[in-house]
């Protein structure tokens, strides 16, 4: 992977990374219940159990450790979804591709990007993360925004766009393509959340999603064959 921070990280081995990792998982906490503004260097390295020239020697400094933060959080995203990537792009660079196929390549992302939302470590400081760094308008955040359209928004744009023969480019694809993971993005709330994500809701979740899908392709594509 093609790293999208320019990181201060000297070689390191052992016990070394083994602090860099729990420095980078104490931060994401402390991020989340502080925000970016309101967390110190000083505050970081204590919750680490480093002392305050850790920050500095791994990270360079607290938006250095901040970006990192970021990365790896990108770095899950993007091999989360890799697979399916790789599918969906075979599938459009074939013409002979038929809907139904397409349609279940739809289907799976918006699975994958379910789970990609309610589970994994750290779900809940994640998502505390984003809505505090939205309102600060955090550094790296961009590029978190521009690793989600380009490995979620864009493939199911191009999906949608496909199977109903209009251009990725159309105001009314981007806008029902928004539409369909609005779907998955309303879990990402704290509300959503109430009763507990256990492994049943979740597939339940991905079920619902997957039923309203198919139901608004089978009106639109009921539609098209009338005109």
């Amino acid at each position: 992977m093609v790293h999208l921070f320019s990181r201060h990280r000297p070689p390191s081995q052992g016990r070394g990374e083994d602090t860099r990792r729990r420095i980078l998982e104490t931060a994401l906490q402390v991020f989340a219940t502080e925000g970016y503004e309101g967390a110190s260097t000083r505050q970081l390295a204590e919750h680490a159990g480093v002392n305050l020239p850790a920050i500095q020697y791994y990270f360079g400094s607290k938006e250095g450790l901040f970006r990192a933060v970021i990365e790896s959080i990108i770095e899950r995203t993007e091999s989360h979804m890799a697979p399916l990537a790789v599918e969906v792009k075979a599938a459009l660079a074939d013409p002979t591709v038929p809907n139904a196929t397409l349609l279940e390549l739809l289907c799976s992302m918006l699975e994958a990007f379910v789970s990609l939302v309610t589970g994994g470590p750290h779900v809940e400081a994640k998502r505390q993360l984003f809505a505090r760094s939205e309102v600060e308008d955090a550094p790296g955040l961009e590029l978190l925004h521009e690793s989600g359209k380009h490995h979620v928004f864009t493939p199911c744009r191009e999906l949608v766009a496909r199977m109903l023969r209009a251009s990725p480019d159309d105001d009314q694809i981007e806008l029902r393509t928004m539409a369909l993971l609005g779907q998955v993005t309303i879990f990402c709330h704290k509300g959503a959340h109430e009763p507990g994500l256990t492994p049943e809701r979740v597939q339940a979740i991905q079920g619902l999603v997957r039923e309203h899908t198919l139901a608004i392709f089978q009106v639109l594509q009921s539609e098209a064959s009338v005109h």
